[in-house]
């Protein structure tokens, strides 16, 4: 009797620890994908309504940016000013410096209701066509 007890005890213990373990690594689940530079190109060329959107300071993109990049300083994402990114469909490619800062913005994007976000790192790294500035 007291054998069937503690397996019962046991099987209650394990039950609720995998309930749990679900439960928290649910929340914890990303609403936005980091990609490859590579894929990040791959879907500009394949999805012509895309956005490229960096998200680093106004110098900084003046200085040099991706290629038909939009500016949307991570400040303005954190202070919900969104008026240049209105549809929420929209697929958004989104960089900064060395990406940090890329999928910071990413998921106060994802958390907003945006539903096609990804974070593709840096322009250090980027290969691909940039506009340079002042």
């Amino acid at each position: 009797m007291k054998a069937l007890q503690k397996m019962k005890t046991w099987s209650c213990f394990f039950l609720l620890f995998f309930s749990v373990s679900f439960a928290v690594s649910g929340c914890s689940q990303k609403n936005y994908q980091v990609i490859s530079q590579e894929k990040a190109k791959e879907m500009m060329q394949k999805e012509p309504d895309c956005m490229v959107v960096d998200v680093r300071t106004e110098k900084e993109y003046e200085k040099k940016h991706i290629l038909n990049a939009v500016l949307v300083p991570i400040e303005d994402i954190r202070a919900g000013k969104l008026d240049a990114l209105p549809d929420k469909k929209q697929i958004l490619l989104l960089y900064c410096r060395t990406g940090r800062r890329a999928e910071d913005s990413a998921e106060i994007l994802a958390e907003q209701g945006y539903l096609n976000v990804y974070s593709f790192g840096g322009i250090l790294e980027w290969t691909g066509e940039v506009a340079a500035g002042k």
